[in-house]
């Protein structure tokens, strides 16, 4: 697949790998500023708080 699409970009590969960096950045700024936050609506996380019970604090071991 990689291959498949380095053959088909346009240029000498320094042109190719600029080309890349910005179809990466591109892809980037659409899953952060746009198909997260959309997902985001549907899924629900439970608030979750972990706390250590009072009877297992550490104690000194010292003798």
């Amino acid at each position: 697949m990689y291959a498949g699409l380095w053959r088909i970009l346009p240029g000498p590969w320094w042109v190719r790998v600029l080309i890349l960096l910005v179809l990466i950045a591109a892809v980037l700024y659409g899953l952060l500023f746009y198909a997260f936050p959309w997902v985001s609506q549907f899924v629900n996380p439970q608030e979750v708080t972990v706390t250590l019970p009072a009877a297992s604090t550490p104690t000194s071991l010292s003798s």
